[in-house]
């Protein structure tokens, strides 16, 4: 399986770690500061107070408990102790000072509009309750307070996005802390969240503005300066980029959902808000001299996708929100993720609208406790907005949703110094230094070189700018009846060859056939490419040819029918034949995400002694070796916000909520550039994913499709069914391979992953974190009586093959006239007036270990055909917050 940039990420941090651990670059020596803060009359813990080193960047938050720890590099100092609502607190810290420090804080005084202190299981009530009416005014009104009501904004933007490792185990704090003569002493940080130890691994800082039309309904992100250095800075830079701005996206308070970490959390501000969260009015304090309301909420359920905060809100009609805070829930059904913590600041433009200064967001990221974590950070400054008047037109008339500068990557430090927005941590920014002088160690050199390969399924030529790939690893060995075992070795060129002309190509070899299979591609990208020829948008001219096995009713459209996974099966495959095939394609893909492709393909099906071609001539048998057809075919297809993540071989949609639509017609006409028969072939389908909130969401995928003329089966349709047992999206599971074939067909599959609905709520169950999953899938078929070949005369037409399984076409009517084809064929069963479609339904579990989805699949119908499972378990990795 091939892992996600998260997972890379997390496995050269546990590696980078060991190495620093093992003594080979030994740490100076620090101090660590830690206590607990509390309330001077009441000796409550207060949490989320301000702790920090005067004129220094040590320090953390306290935790809900009140405790802080952090370390800093010396042993003296002034700690700053504050938090709104009490009077700030300094104390000195000398070498002799004894910890834990209990610091006691107490209040300023103001007027309280409401306190309501509540304990134990106390009656919670939305009627009458002012903390619900005060959110309910504030949700009522909230379409004003978006940016997006102006017919126009701009605003600057200055993104910087930090990786660090975390989870030192105190064992590797007390010996590795105290060595003062060690590399990376300068460059240790510490964690804002736990007050921990942190080592800056990698480092991403963006300068651009967003530009946004209301009439057109387009946001332009506009890219002036980008730059990138640490642990993973030899990954394609849109490949890693496309993943941390999905898992870190812009948080907006205002809609109903918040998008983090590929799941959606409900806003405490969404419609359904007073049906998920309990709010509290905690007190009435001064912001930047303004009193504000202290509006706290939690979700009624903590395993459920919702957050735990605050909000300070103005005690005026307005209702402003100066400043809010959400945090995930202890107990909260999210992987990896032991904390998130997202803060946003606001100020008012002159009509009110709440404009976001700042946004921070911190997460603590752990895989295990055996192992180190990751300490991710983003925080976004804004600056310069302009409302309802266009400030640059030309970028609202570009194509394009992001516009990046062409000397964007190629900024000086001067040019940074002089443009960002805000303070950073210098900390933050030395991450190359350290990088520069780690790679100068032959360990993890090569330690961070071999991860890159796991990660990526390929080997570069060099680390920087690589010319040519070699790859995948995955499909370098595989058994199949047909071949054996299955050696293959390739290889694809890269735009730092040529940004224009790229190619790809493989040899394999089968040691049972002992015939030697290959596949070449050349490319023609008309316009330049930065890493590789499927960046979007494409447009470019593309020759293809391949010469290789084909197994029919086995279509893998997420993975290569050579993988190594997939060797494990739960039947013998001998539905193998071989195919030639050659194509020309013109490929344009617009801004707007239309795309379409023009392909010229002539496609030769070669028999083998597992899937003869046979014809019936006067009753006797007469054997074909070759099947050669020349198609024209035009797809079509269209998919409004697409974006895609980035990778060498393939790209993956990231925003799978936006629906996607394709069509497509071939044509092949008998005789013309040597095809056998006249062939028009139609195929449509549409996919969506449908979030239902906190409630998790479902993935829906339809296809419809119909062959026009009369043709022997390998033109045919002859739905995809998956012999192993792995899940594979988009393939039947207890279909046998050839089952059913249809010249007319419609297909679904819907999948409910409801991120623990039921689960969350059980007692003892709920701690294992594991989430439901239903799939129902089905197939609908017709086929035309002159498809179905007569086994005295076929006219052509090629005998169903008939070893091992059982040929089936799916009707819903029969002609009188006919033989009794309309349910099972070949072993020439009875009929029924009526044939219902083939249906699936599975039940699973995910989440299991946070790797494993365990699915029970059961078949609904045709379960008394011979030869076939009724019911099944199948498996899944699969890696997810």
């Amino acid at each position: 399986m091939k892992k996600n940039k998260k997972n890379y990420i997390q496995y050269v941090a546990s590696l980078l770690i060991l190495y620093i651990i093992g003594g080979h670059t030994p740490l100076h020596a620090f101090t660590r500061i830690y206590g607990q803060v509390v309330d001077s009359i009441t000796l409550e813990r207060i949490p989320y107070v301000s702790v920090y080193l005067q004129n220094t960047t040590y320090g953390c938050p306290t935790d809900k408990d009140g405790h802080f720890s952090f370390v800093m590099p010396d042993n003296q100092g002034t700690l700053v102790v504050s938090s709104v609502g009490y009077n700030e607190k300094r104390i000195p810290i000398y070498p002799d000072t004894s910890y834990p420090l209990q610091v006691n804080l107490s209040a300023t005084t103001y007027e309280l509009n409401e306190v309501e202190v509540k304990a134990g299981n106390e009656l919670y009530r939305r009627k009458g309750n002012p903390a619900v009416e005060l959110v309910q005014s504030i949700i009522k009104r909230r379409s004003a307070y978006r940016l997006d009501s102006h017919e126009y904004y701009s605003r600057n933007r200055h993104d910087l996005t930090i990786l660090a490792l975390s989870n030192f185990k105190e064992s590797e704090i007390e010996a590795e802390l105290q060595n003062k003569n060690g590399l990376l002493y300068q460059y240790i940080d510490t964690s804002l969240i736990s007050g921990e130890p942190i080592l800056n691994v990698s480092s991403r800082e963006l300068l651009g503005s967003d530009h946004y039309s209301k009439t057109h309904q387009t946001l332009k992100k506009h890219i002036v300066a980008r730059r990138r250095t640490g642990v993973d800075d030899f990954i394609p830079e849109e490949e890693i980029d496309g993943v941390l701005e999905e898992v870190f996206k812009d948080v907006d308070l205002f809609q109903n959902d918040i998008d983090i970490f590929r799941n959606r959390f409900v806003s405490p501000l969404s419609a359904l808000g007073t049906t998920i969260y309990k709010y509290y009015i905690m007190d009435t304090i001064l912001v930047e001299g303004t009193p504000c309301v202290d509006l706290a909420f939690v979700p009624f359920n903590s395993e459920s996708h919702g957050f735990t905060g605050h909000l300070y809100i103005t005690t005026d009609s307005t209702h402003f929100i100066k400043w809010a805070q959400l945090r995930t829930p202890h107990n909260i059904n999210l992987n990896f993720v032991r904390t998130l913590d997202i803060t946003q600041t606001f100020t008012p433009a002159l009509d009110g609208t709440p404009l976001l200064d700042r946004e921070s967001m911190i997460a603590e990221i752990e895989i295990a406790e055996q192992l180190n974590g990751i300490y991710a950070k983003r925080e976004v400054n804004y600056s310069n907005y302009q409302l309802d008047t266009p400030t640059r037109p030309d970028l609202l008339a570009r194509p394009e949703s992001i516009i990046e500068e062409e000397d964007a990557r190629h900024k000086d430090q001067l040019f940074w110094i002089t443009n960002r927005i805000g303070h950073v941590n210098p900390k933050e920014l030395s991450v190359g230094d350290m990088m520069e002088e780690l790679r100068k160690d032959p360990l993890y050199y090569w330690t961070e070189r071999i991860a890159s390969f796991l990660a990526s399924d390929h080997i570069p030529n060099r680390k920087i700018e690589p010319k040519f790939f070699y790859g995948p690893l995955s499909t370098s060995i595989s058994n199949n009846n047909l071949e054996g075992l299955r050696l293959r070795a390739g290889g694809m060129t890269s735009a730092h060859l040529n940004p224009h002309l790229m190619g790809r190509f493989f040899v394999a070899y089968g040691f049972k056939d002992e015939r030697l299979k290959y596949m070449g591609e050349l490319e023609y990208s008309f316009s330049p490419k930065k890493e590789h020829a499927n960046e979007f948008p494409i447009h470019s001219l593309r020759l293809h040819y391949e010469n290789d096995t084909y197994q029919y009713g086995q279509e893998y459209l997420y993975t290569s029918k050579d993988n190594l996974l997939l060797n494990f099966k739960r039947m013998d495959d001998n539905l193998i034949g071989y195919l030639r095939k050659t194509e020309l394609s013109y490929n344009r893909e617009h801004h707007n995400h239309f795309s379409y492709a023009l392909t010229l393909r002539n496609k030769v099906y070669e028999s083998s002694h597992l899937m003869p071609f046979e014809t019936r001539i006067d009753g006797q048998p007469h054997f074909i070796s070759e099947l050669s057809q020349t198609e024209l075919e035009l797809s079509l297809r269209y998919a409004p916000g697409e974006k895609f993540l980035q990778k060498k071989w393939n790209r993956t949609s990231l925003l799978p909520e936006r629906p996607v639509f394709a069509l497509s017609h071939s044509i092949t006409i008998k005789d013309v550039l040597g095809s056998q028969f006249t062939c028009h072939h139609t195929e449509a389908s549409a996919r969506k994913r449908f979030w239902l909130s906190s409630f998790g969401y479902i993935d829906g995928i339809a296809k419809a499709g119909r062959v026009w003329n009369d043709v022997p089966y390998p033109l045919l349709i002859i739905p995809s069914a998956n012999p192993s047992y792995t899940i594979q999206k988009e393939s039947f599971a207890l279909m046998n391979p050839m089952e059913f074939i249809a010249d007319t067909y419609a297909s679904w599959e819907a999948t409910y992953y409801m991120n623990g609905l039921i689960l969350n709520r059980l007692p003892l169950i709920k701690r294992l974190g594991w989430r439901e999953v239903i799939d129902f899938k089905g197939f609908y078929g017709n086929l035309r009586p002159n498809n179905i070949p007569d086994t005295n005369n076929s006219n052509g037409i090629y005998l169903f093959p008939t070893q091992t399984f059982t040929t089936q076409s799916l009707q819903s009517t029969i002609n009188s006239q006919q033989p009794n084809l309309n349910n099972i064929v070949v072993n020439g069963l009875q009929p029924k007036a009526t044939a219902p479609p083939y249906m699936e339904l599975s039940i699973g579990i995910e989440n299991i270990f946070k790797i494993l989805e365990i699915d029970y699949v059961r078949r609904l119908t045709y379960c008394d055909t011979p030869g076939i499972s009724k019911h099944g378990i199948r498996l899944r990795l699969h890696i997810q917050f």
